[in-house]
């Protein structure tokens, strides 16, 4: 009878018992030689209970990392590797505990919370006929976090508007009494955050419609409604929301309850602006009559950004927007003369919405004309020099200070990535060497004792405190710096603009959100949005994380996700232009400083008082009907 005999597995015959130190304790540990060090590492934190994030274990050369072939390690039955770190405050020796919330996998979801998963696509919103002007607006305007905020604590009743007895349900959209244009947005938003797919604004649309006429203005071929101007529905919704969304801000010193109950609206708090102006006579014999410069105030909206043949720039349609010339009659003279209005920013709005003026009505052939010149933006705007002297000095040390931050930030990261390359070619040549046949020559012997007392001093010089750090300990190193700057920060703020919770506190502005519009004619073509995609929220913490710099691209009811190479092609030049540009600022919209009315028409003009270019003096005039006027901008509002 032949001996029996027990074949073992070829990777269980390669599995060594090596030790691991750890606070004064020894473990006895099973190492793969064909596994990695993540894995490893997962077995010592069902021993020690400290997360492999949280380990550091010392090997030959350095630190062992997730994806070090342990092979490489040439380990030798028995021998004792050193272990660093200590378990999160959250860990409990490593004992197992039962999840305390329960697994819910996607298939057991319903619609809306698939639609609040972390990578989930957001809801499009499907054409209607010629309404992607309104489906890019609303898609932008949904950007705006604070917005969606206080939209939904926004009550119609509580402001007097809106159905009081149909038990909630609006039912202006079925033709059976007056919509809220503020409440369709709430209910809007809403519904679109409850799923992924195309959503019909139908409702919305019908109450935009319905409180803005040339909204259902049927096109010229006689079958369904027209094109219209995105900027147009952006300002008219704004508008409404300027009357309706009211906030409760902070009482101010010596306010009692009842003041605090004043109500302020949230477009004026966190979309609203305010120019500080002068307008002087050109004319010398009115300066030598006496004549003073008149001072004033307005609140805007959204900074226009003129173009001409002279504009290459965001920078330069905004500064040349800030300095106009205007003619009017001088009291002094008692005759027409012209005057030079410049404006300067003497409030920054938290969210600001700059438009690039491309459309203007072309008298020679009575119609709307689109400029098609490039004009290039930055993913970052400084507006510093576009404020008055006191907002300048109030500003410039914030901003100072947030790039000095974020070089230092930039710098450290960049130091981390070297030492982290570094490391790994150091541990790739040891790797390679060790593979080599070993020479038996004694000059060879040689050779290999002076290249290891290089590699001995090569070692010494790498082996620094970086090297060994854990991704842990260099995230706690971050959070801790950044903690320190933000409290350098805010004590650089002037209190003025501390108080003031609506207003930007820096001058800087990041792109979040364009519109852009392509074809040639102002009257036709189509509507897309871009929006810079946000972070995801931790539902531990309540944070947000790092956003991966990408946007999310809405073309009606079709959305994808683009990279941010694709926005710098939107500057213009050809059949695609720029149009609004939502801008949040490190922490970023029109300007109506009096209504008017048609001459020739029973429908109110939904535009202010708009002018024309001729010769570079800008006069006066009202509008004809509604259809020239939409989209019409001239130098000055009156």
């Amino acid at each position: 009878m032949l001996p029996q005999t027990t074949v073992l597995p070829a990777s269980r015959a390669n599995i060594q018992q090596v030790f691991v130190k750890h606070q004064g304790k020894r473990h006895e540990v099973e190492l793969d030689p064909t596994s990695t060090g993540e894995t490893f590492k997962y077995q010592l934190y069902s021993l020690t209970g400290v997360e492999p994030e949280r380990q550091k274990i010392l090997v030959k050369g350095g630190q062992l990392k997730d994806d070090t072939n342990l092979a490489t390690l040439g380990a030798k039955p028995g021998q004792t590797f050193m272990m660093m770190g200590t378990p999160s405050s959250g860990g409990n020796d490593g004992a197992l505990e039962r999840p305390k919330e329960k697994m819910k996998f996607m298939e057991d979801m319903t619609e809306a919370e698939v639609a609040r998963q972390e990578g989930a696509t957001p809801a499009g919103l499907q054409n209607l006929g010629n309404t992607c002007y309104l489906n890019s607006t609303l898609q932008t305007l949904r950007s705006v976090p604070e917005l969606q905020d206080e939209l939904l604590s926004y009550s119609a009743s509580a402001v007097g508007a809106g159905p009081s007895s149909s038990g909630g349900l609006d039912l202006g959209g079925f033709g059976l009494g007056a919509i809220d244009l503020t409440a369709s947005l709430r209910d809007l938003y809403k519904q679109m955050a409850e799923t992924q797919e195309g959503f019909p604004p139908l409702i919305f649309l019908n109450a935009l419609r319905t409180a803005f006429p040339q909204f259902a203005q049927k096109s010229k071929t006689g079958h369904g409604y027209a094109q219209q101007d995105a900027e147009e529905s952006w300002s008219q919704i704004v508008s409404q929301l300027r009357q309706k969304l009211k906030t409760h801000g902070a009482p101010a010193n010596g306010e009692s309850s009842t003041q605090q109950k004043a109500e302020t609206p949230f477009i004026d708090k966190y979309l609203a602006g305010r120019f500080d102006s002068s307008l002087e006579c050109d004319a010398p014999a009115a300066k030598e009559a006496g004549e003073e410069p008149v001072l004033g105030e307005d609140v805007f909206l959204k900074l226009d950004c003129h173009i001409s043949k002279d504009t290459n720039h965001l920078r330069d349609g905004i500064m040349a927007g800030l300095e106009e010339k205007i003619e009017k009659k001088s009291p002094t003279l008692d005759r027409d003369c012209v005057y030079t209005k410049i404006s300067r920013i003497a409030r920054l709005p938290k969210n600001l919405t700059v438009h690039f003026v491309r459309f203007f009505w072309k008298r020679e052939v009575q119609k709307k004309a689109k400029i098609m010149r490039k004009v290039t933006f930055p993913a970052e705007l400084d507006v510093v020099e576009f404020c008055t002297e006191k907002l300048r000095k109030q500003l410039a040390p914030v901003r100072d200070k947030v790039r000095e931050i974020r070089k230092d930030e930039e710098d450290v990261t960049r130091a981390r990535k070297r030492q982290k390359m570094a490391h790994k070619h150091e541990e790739d040549r040891k790797a390679e060497a060790e593979r080599e046949p070993k020479a038996t020559g004694p000059a060879n012997r040689t050779d290999s004792t002076k290249d290891k007392n290089d590699q001995g001093k090569g070692e010494d010089t790498e082996m620094t405190d970086a090297v060994y750090r854990t991704d842990a300990e260099y995230d706690d190193e971050r959070a801790a710096a950044i903690l320190a700057a933000k409290k350098e920060l805010f004590a650089l703020i002037d209190p003025e603009l501390a108080n003031d919770e609506g207003a930007n506190k820096s001058g800087l502005y990041e792109l979040r959100g364009v519109v852009t519009h392509q074809g040639a004619s102002a009257d036709s073509g189509h509507y897309t949005s871009y929006v810079k995609k946000q972070g995801t929220i931790d539902p531990k913490t309540g944070r947000r994380k790092e956003e991966d710099g990408k946007w999310w691209w809405f073309n009606d009811d079709k959305v994808s996700e683009v990279d941010a190479e694709k926005i710098e092609t939107l500057s213009g030049g050809g059949k695609l232009r720029s149009f609004l540009r939502i801008l949040n600022p490190f922490v970023a919209n029109f300007n109506p400083r009096r209504d008017s009315f048609c001459i020739d028409s029973a429908i109110p003009c939904h535009r202010p008082t708009h002018s024309r270019r001729g010769q570079g003096i800008t006069k006066w005039r009202y509008c004809i009907n509604c259809r020239p006027c939409a989209g019409i901008f001239g130098r000055v509002f009156a």
